[in-house]
């Protein structure tokens, strides 16, 4: 009798262990990756340094597609990066050209620019469980921006811009619709300058203009997305 209690009693044990293995194997498997297409506004908060001419900078805004992958290293900790490129228009506000035979106060047009600024960020995600629909994370990272496709226009020779590092900031969220298909809304500010040279010797003999560049866009961004 004593041997089939003590057979009952670690086949009751085993049968604990075996199932607390398998709540644990079970709570330690969630998706790793998620893959997001989003349409984003990049939105610069710009101002400048100008040299010779003075004056502050004007830069457009765009909207484009962006496409972004996100790996997850725990439940909450993620890596995320942002791959998309913009084209902005550029002009100087209120510079003065009167040395050149201009007015006081004019904005010269500067052409246009394309800017690719890859982003990484590192992410804290709440609400994990799988029964939360609305999951938000926070992130912070760094991004590195490349000038290119740059188009002068029809007053200055040239423009060139010094590609950059920058810092960036997140905030977001992602609405489940499905166990694999979410809503996703996004904004992040980046943190981002550049020096610029306007050739300008078309104007007068060897006119260079030099400045410095805050362009600090907020990118604000919606779309869908889903994990594996």
């Amino acid at each position: 009798m004593k041997r089939i209690v003590f057979a009952l009693l670690a086949m009751s044990f085993l049968s604990v262990g075996f199932a607390q293995e398998k709540t644990e194997t079970k709570s330690a498997d969630f998706s790793r990756w998620k893959v997001r297409v989003r349409g984003i506004g990049v939105v610069p908060n710009e101002s400048a340094s100008i040299e010779t001419i003075g004056g502050d900078v004007s830069i457009s805004t765009a909207l484009v597609p962006e496409l972004d992958f996100t790996y997850y290293f725990t439940k909450n900790i993620a890596a995320e990066l942002i791959l998309g490129t913009t084209k902005h228009d550029v002009n100087t506000v209120g510079s003065d050209i009167s040395a050149i035979g201009g007015p006081t106060n004019f904005n010269v047009d500067l052409g246009s620019v394309r800017l690719l600024p890859p982003t990484l960020t590192v992410q804290y995600h709440f609400n994990q469980s799988c029964d939360n629909v609305f999951k938000p994370y926070l992130g912070a990272g760094v991004n590195y921006t490349i000038f290119y496709d740059v188009k002068p226009g029809d007053v200055v020779k040239d423009v060139s811009y010094d590609n950059a590092f920058g810092y960036a900031a997140q905030a977001g969220f992602d609405l489940m619709v499905t166990d694999k298909f979410f809503i996703n809304a996004d904004v992040k500010r980046l943190f981002l300058k550049t020096d610029v040279t306007v050739d300008a010797s078309n104007l007068a003999p060897g006119l260079s203009i030099p400045a410095k560049v805050d362009i600090n866009p907020w990118i604000i961004g919606m779309g869908v997305g889903v994990k594996f």
